[in-house]
């Protein structure tokens, strides 16, 4: 494999990406850089998260722009305010020793009057949400007739999101003689649509299977009830207590329950979604990084552009619709050649989406029993022991342990432990004892494949209603009587 010093990049950008510890590029990494460098081609990238798709496409970029030209030559578009954070962040450590070089990321949640303020200001590279570029569109605060080169990245998931006719307008606003560079995890028909009408005879690099997942990720399921859920994942952080990890819920207010509830338990959590604020988002991410929260509990749109290395675990509260998602979510752990794990929670009724997902993807689930209470219970006792055994009791006062040691005079050495072990297990949050495992249902019934709300949902109206009594239910149905039918065999 090359190195990127063999790739022909400027001195500048090999000299910002040496310091970053940068050595040899990943596949799409070369493939594009090789592609790009020196020739002006529309180009199609496909290629799976954390494989290192900004740096494929910011590299050759940065190696095209001219710095003395002050006006926006690349347009970048990105599906979130995360992602777009994320890239600009790195274009600007690829882009350190380039003189002159003004790079900005604009997105919605933040003031649009700084940001167009900003603009006035020489940017030659622009990183843009979709939505809030529209909006800089409309109030003419943005010129992007002499734009050289777009990129859109993540571009399945900006037309899962919704940003169709939004990607049609800004592509409208460019010249005709631009170049476009697309890069995305799958190629769905709408994605051939913008080729076809934006793109002229488009290069294709494609460097891993559809929806391939990250080799070093080891996926695991666990069976419970959604009634137990939150029980299951509180077990699984105790057990795992030096973790950290992202867990992903479906919806927003479900994030922020399960994060609320975390935090009035003492957990290191914080929920990130779409309702909060751009400062907010900020602030949750900032101390995600820093590792002043261990847990992150985000919907899907929210965690697109989390790219922290050292992300061990990644909890699936529910079972994502799309393979697609399941790739996106997992790889967030498992980063910079670590090891991860993909724990999924799924009800007994839903083997047929777990064997789906293992057949889409060619991954192989291997079943997680939730923690029982005495082994949370063990584990803590065992990591307690050591920190006291480490510790240094050289600083203790003498007249400090002298009264202590009258004070607790009439207790055994049992007892004082009895005591002292009590007041420990007590921070454990010990909620249910019983075995919260559930079977899988084999079934294939109509019933079995229910989506699991919609289950929910019948079972409350019959608790509610007089008949909710199972016995009395069915003495009712025992009770009625068939009517008569008429000579054609219909009911009359």
């Amino acid at each position: 494999m090359l190195s990127f010093t063999d790739l022909g990049l400027p001195e500048p950008i090999t000299r910002a990406i040496k310091e970053l510890g940068f050595q040899k590029p990943t596949e799409i990494q070369e493939k594009a850089l090789i592609s790009l460098l020196d020739k002006d081609i529309d180009l199609i990238g496909l290629a799976q998260t954390g494989t290192g798709k900004t740096a494929a496409f910011g590299l050759p970029l940065l190696s095209k722009i001219d710095p003395q030209k002050r006006h926006v030559q690349a347009l970048i578009l990105s599906p979130t305010r995360e992602l777009g954070q994320q890239i600009a962040e790195q274009m600007q450590l690829f882009g350190k020793y380039i003189s002159n070089m003004g790079i900005m990321a604009v997105y919605g949640g933040a003031s649009i009057t700084n940001q167009i303020k900003d603009l006035k200001k020489a940017k030659q590279i622009v990183i843009a949400t979709p939505g809030r570029l529209n909006d800089l569109i409309r109030r003419k605060a943005i010129q992007l007739e002499n734009v050289d080169y777009v990129i859109l990245d993540e571009a399945d998931e900006m037309l899962n999101m919704g940003f169709k006719e939004d990607l049609d307008i800004i592509l409208s606003h460019t010249p005709m003689s631009k170049k476009t560079w697309l890069f995305s995890a799958t190629m769905p028909s709408e994605i051939e649509r913008i080729t076809s009408n934006y793109m002229d005879d488009p290069f294709r690099i494609q460097v891993s299977k559809k929806n391939e997942v990250n080799k070093n990720i080891s996926h695991r399921y666990s069976v419970v009830t959604r009634a137990n859920k939150n029980e299951a994942l509180r077990r699984f952080l105790d057990l795992y207590s030096d973790t950290r990890a992202v867990i992903f819920c479906r919806t927003k207010a479900e994030t922020q329950t399960l994060a609320d509830e975390l935090i009035y338990k003492n957990y290191k959590a914080d929920a990130l979604h779409g309702d909060l604020s751009q400062k907010q988002r900020d602030m949750v991410m900032d101390k995600f990084r820093k590792n002043e929260i261990h847990y992150l509990i985000a919907t899907d749109v929210a965690a697109r552009g989390i790219d922290v290395s050292d992300i061990s675990h990644v909890f699936h509260f529910n079972i994502p619709d799309l393979a697609a998602y399941y790739t996106h979510r997992s790889g967030r752990t498992a980063r910079a050649g670590r090891q991860g794990v993909s724990i999924l929670f799924i009800n007994g009724r839903e083997n047929h989406k777990l064997k789906r997902l293992e057949k889409d993807l060619n991954i192989q689930f291997e079943a997680l029993e939730i923690p029982q209470m005495q082994q949370i219970a063990d584990k803590y006792l065992e990591r307690w022991c050591q920190e006291v055994l480490s510790s240094s009791s050289k600083k203790i006062n003498p007249i400090l342990l002298s009264k202590a040691s009258i004070l607790f005079g009439n207790l055994s050495k049992d007892e004082l432990l009895a005591k002292v072990l009590t007041l420990q297990l007590v921070k454990l949050n010990f909620g249910e004892t019983k075995d919260i495992n559930e079977k899988i249902n084999q079934t294939n019934s109509k019933h079995a494949s229910k989506p699991e709300g919609r289950r929910n949902k019948k079972s409350k109206n019959q608790f509610k209603s007089k008949s909710a009594n199972p016995n009395t239910h069915s003495n009712n149905f025992k009770k009625r009587k068939a009517k008569p039918k008429n000579k054609k065999g219909r009911k009359s």
